[in-house]
């Protein structure tokens, strides 16, 4: 019975390594290609701080893309977390990842802070290489991606206080309330829905062992 749990909950093949690995590489190169434009498109009040510019656009465009890329893949994945997965989800999944070592990448090269070392252990723990390598977990971490539509509005709000928006303007103060709504229905609700989805698949293998 043992042998059978842990087969449905960590499988053992890592037939979507290749594909896996050729999308991450893939991708982070065309996030470097990206970060390179906004290198040279600047806003005349961002250029003291250029490299923030640069980061959090990059940040956004990754944000805005997954986000939404989740939203789509989310219903079908939904009906099995575990074994569900398609061509799309896993090329979201590997497309993400592909973002963070690029962002880790930059981070290290340009920005060696405790923030940034905070922030690589965030990249450590979010980066899905069980999911890209073994197909498994798929659906999990694209519902778990979803958090990533909190992060547009966040980012957005930090775009708009290096171009020098006063947090009385119309623009800023609709960008934080949609990021309070969002904060509250795409990263509380979801990061609860999965520690209860943690807690009830460890309590069903210790209950199936």
């Amino acid at each position: 019975m043992e042998s059978k749990v842990v087969d449905e909950i960590w499988p053992e093949g890592v037939e979507g390594a290749k594909y896996g690995a050729l999308v991450v590489t893939i991708s982070a190169i065309l996030f470097y290609c990206i970060s390179r434009i906004f290198v040279h498109v600047v806003p005349a009040v961002a250029r003291q701080s250029h490299w923030r510019w640069k980061n959090i656009t990059v940040s956004f465009i990754h944000s805005l893309l997954s986000g939404l890329w989740a939203v789509y893949e989310q219903p079908k994945m939904a009906e099995d977390v575990i074994k569900s997965h398609s061509v799309l989800a896993h090329t979201l999944i590997s497309v993400s990842v592909g973002y963070f070592v690029y962002d880790l990448i930059d981070l290290l090269v340009y920005q060696r802070n405790r923030q940034t070392y905070e922030l690589i252990g965030h990249h450590i723990i979010t980066c899905f290489s069980v999911a890209i390598v073994t197909k498994y977990y798929i659906g999990y971490a694209v519902i778990s991606l979803i958090v990533e539509l909190n992060s547009v509005f966040l980012h957005m709000r930090q775009l708009l206080q290096i171009c020098g928006y006063p947090k009385q303007n119309k623009i800023y103060r609709l960008n934080s309330l949609v990021n309070l709504g969002t904060f509250v229905a795409c990263r509380i609700a979801i990061l609860a829905w999965m520690s209860s989805f943690e807690m009830l698949s460890y309590e069903y293998y210790m209950y199936n062992r």
